[in-house]
């Protein structure tokens, strides 16, 4: 067998925690993408800058204070006790909260940024046209958008799965709980066992490669098409 059982429960826990995560990014992202290419308010920026703050902020930071956030004296800590959730680090909940914290802005801003490339002109025609806001969005913004949606999708994928700082600091090292497949190499190389990081870190390096093609090909594909419809 190419892997051992142990990497394979890594690697299907990793895909579980992605796939997690970018649903709920692409559910809570895509209102917080709409809001930022709309709006004028002044708290725009402050938005924004939080939005983009996992970016510049070392995960380890972001990871600590997510803990303490989440852990039995933290607000949302006591707020889970409170539902009878109990405390959320070292779990896969724990994980999936901080994994949403930390990839936000790899699904925010191509969404936001795909929005804002369309300009105003296909809502307003929309909304001359008697369609409701949430018409508009799903007829006409989401369509002429879709390409800024996929980017962000993969993103928003391929980040959580190479997560590190934030897993360890939040999930630790717990098998099948919270063990992803950065964790796992880690594992390996400090037990000095090479054969089997390698095998794991040449498996990243195709998933990242294939993600890079995948998202090169749609933006080429959408810049293409944006080309020929233009009068």
């Amino acid at each position: 067998m190419f892997f051992s059982e142990a990497d394979i429960q890594t690697l299907l826990l990793s895909v579980k925690l992605a796939t997690v995560v970018t649903v709920i990014l692409l559910i809570l992202g895509t209102p917080i993408a709409w809001w930022l290419s709309q709006t004028r308010s002044r708290f725009k920026g402050v938005v924004s800058s939080i939005v983009a703050l996992p970016l510049v902020l070392p995960p380890t930071v972001l990871g600590f204070y997510l803990l303490l956030a989440m852990g039995p004296n933290g607000l949302f800590g006591q707020l889970t006790q409170w539902l009878g959730l109990g405390t959320l680090p070292f779990t896969f909940e724990g994980l999936v909260v901080a994994s949403v914290f930390y990839s936000l802005p790899f699904v925010v801003q191509p969404i936001q940024n795909a929005i804002e490339a369309l300009g105003q002109r296909p809502v307003e025609v929309a909304a001359s046209l008697g369609a409701s806001p949430l018409d508009t969005f799903f007829t006409v913004v989401l369509p002429l958008a879709k390409p800024g949606f996929i980017t962000a999708g993969i993103l928003g994928f391929a980040h959580t799965i190479g997560e590190f700082g934030v897993i360890l600091m939040i999930g630790g090292n717990i098998p099948e709980e919270t063990r992803v497949i950065s964790i796992q190499i880690y594992n390996h190389v400090e037990s000095m066992n090479y054969a089997e990081a390698h095998k794991l870190a040449v498996t990243m390096v195709v998933f990242s490669f294939a993600v890079l093609l995948t998202i090169y090909t749609v933006t080429r594909r959408a810049a293409h098409n944006t080309q020929i419809h233009d009068p």
